[in-house]
């Protein structure tokens, strides 16, 4: 049996991301398989990273957070990378000011890595959770998540979403990068 990841009451959540070239054509595709999206809603992140963490070290065994804004409500979230930087252990919560999380966070010696703004659309696919984004500095997305509690392989879930995404019958580029890696302006 695979060891549990992350412990009692601490979700996963696997995903995998494509760049996407034409989005009139993924939104028609995704209708044909089912997939009502809502309607757009703009998400504000700021990533952090833990203090000394480069990213020459890779993410596994590190923890990171975010705070995000959408609608008014802000929500801070606790990602642990397990396999690979698309699999991650999570924990999070509403707060009731942004302000004073971005201080309680730098106060445990989180630094702010980078923002993140976007325009997310949400459906799904029975357990599978779709997002169509349109990522301020970086382009069109599609992300397929599945959360999860229990002791599943995490490439080989990774594997099945990205056969559903394939059997959508569009050109999409995968990639294995996180948003805070794809903003972030290449070095010089």
């Amino acid at each position: 049996m695979a060891a549990r990841r992350g412990g009692p009451g601490v979700r996963r959540e696997i995903e995998t991301k494509y760049r996407v070239g034409d989005l009139g054509g993924l939104v028609a595709a995704l209708g044909a398989a089912g997939v009502v999206l809502g309607a757009p809603a703009r998400q504000d992140d700021q990533a952090y990273a833990p203090r000394g963490w480069d990213p020459s070290q890779g993410k596994a065994g590190f923890t990171f957070a975010r705070l995000r804004t959408q609608d008014g409500t802000h929500i801070v979230t606790a990602k642990t990378p397990a396999a690979n930087a698309m699999e991650c252990a999570e924990q999070e919560t509403a707060v009731a000011d942004r302000e004073a999380m971005h201080g309680v966070l730098t106060a445990l010696g989180y630094v702010p890595a980078v923002r993140i703004v976007k325009t997310r659309r949400t459906g799904s696919a029975g357990p599978i959770g779709v997002c169509v984004d349109e990522v301020e500095a970086a382009g069109v997305f599609l992300e397929l998540e599945l959360v999860v509690e229990d002791d599943r392989d995490g490439r080989d879930a990774q594997a099945g979403l990205d056969a559903w995404a394939r059997g959508l019958g569009v050109e999409l580029e995968r990639t294995t990068d996180t948003y805070d890696v794809l903003v972030r302006p290449a070095p010089v």
